[in-house]
């Protein structure tokens, strides 16, 4: 797989986990947020709740989860460092998600993956 097709399959897989998100109730904030620090895949919000959340796609759901690992969340962390103040409203919970996503298969969200 070539460097396009596998970013032109993140953007896709970023664009299922966004639309699973806002059918959940979620708002999404912002997409592929870049900080000198790393890359937050989506910013949504759900009542006081606050989650960066990492997006994983492979071609399986088993695949994707493989690739979340602590070298990348200690990279979200780290970006959330920086990000969370931009977005954090008095009173809201904050957290780190991950959504795993392959074709023709439900995204599975995890919650509050990092317990850094």
């Amino acid at each position: 797989m070539t460097r396009h097709e596998a970013e032109r399959r993140g953007r896709r897989g970023e664009q299922v986990a966004a639309l699973w998100l806002r059918l959940k109730g979620w708002r999404i904030h912002d997409q592929r947020v870049r900080t000198p620090r790393g890359e937050v895949d989506l910013i949504a919000r759900r009542g006081r709740t606050l989650a960066f959340i990492e997006v994983k796609t492979r071609a399986r759901i088993i695949d994707a989860q493989l690739l979340l690992d602590a070298f990348a969340l200690r990279r979200v962390a780290s970006a959330v460092e920086l990000l969370a103040p931009r977005y954090t409203r008095p009173s809201a919970a904050i957290r780190i998600d991950a959504i795993f996503c392959a074709p023709w298969q439900r995204p599975r969200h995890l919650e509050n993956v990092w317990h850094g």
